[in-house]
């Protein structure tokens, strides 16, 4: 018996995803924002959790979510977050981000046919520095509260508080974090057939442009006309 968890927020534009602006809108970055969402929701639906769980923070619940049971996001840093969610849960439970939308059933399948009692925890790293993925078989918070988040050594830091804790940990794949435009493009190139890939796309080819340093919206019908 396992729960899986996906943790994310309402996508209101300039509060997500920010650093895909520039090049993209501020609505079109939570456009985007929200089709990673929706894929990684998917993902969960297909895997034999016995629970799925949204943790959440915002008040528009987003497509897909509706056969989640929500747990809303206290206040605080992102640690003291993470960390009462795993206070709150029971038994084996895996917690995945909102910002890796290319996941697959694929990639936590051994969370599900291979957490034998032996082990401990799961960890999958992102290329960022990070972590997309935390499975603890005795969920407790204080193995996540006081670690420093959104860092590039985040990860280190949270695969030695494991260790020091005398837990036997498991690898998943590493994956690529969507952080800049370029994250995206890479992740929607490995998922071409995902929400995300389509929404980008259509973003980047909608996207406002530059003229003398001014933003303007392309005209469609005016691009690629030279002055």
């Amino acid at each position: 018996m396992t729960t899986l968890v996906v943790i994310a927020k309402e996508t209101i534009p300039g509060k997500v995803k920010t650093r895909l602006h520039p090049p993209l809108s501020l609505e079109q970055a939570a456009d985007v924002a929200a089709a990673a969402i929706q894929d990684t929701l998917d993902v969960a639906r297909r895997l034999p959790a016995t629970r799925r769980v949204l943790l959440f923070d915002g008040n528009r619940m987003p497509v897909g979510s509706e056969d989640f049971d929500v747990i809303p996001q206290i206040g605080g840093d992102l640690d003291a977050r993470l960390g009462a969610l795993f206070d709150e849960v029971d038994g084996k439970t895996v917690l995945i981000g909102m910002d890796t939308p290319q996941v697959t059933v694929e990639a936590l399948a051994p969370v599900f046919e291979a957490w034998t009692d032996d082990v401990d925890a799961w960890f999958g790293p992102a290329n960022d520095g990070g972590f997309w993925a935390l499975g603890l078989a005795r969920p407790t918070g204080d193995l996540l509260r006081g670690v420093p988040m959104s860092r590039d050594d985040t990860g280190a830091h949270q695969l030695r508080r494991l260790a020091d804790a005398g837990l036997i940990v498991r690898m998943l794949p590493e994956l690529v974090d969507v952080d800049t435009i370029d994250d995206a493009r890479l992740v929607a190139s490995t998922a071409p057939d995902s929400r995300f890939a389509a929404a980008l796309r259509h973003a980047e080819a909608t996207a406002p442009t530059t003229t003398n340093g001014v933003a303007r919206t392309t005209d469609p019908a005016t691009e690629g006309v030279t002055s």
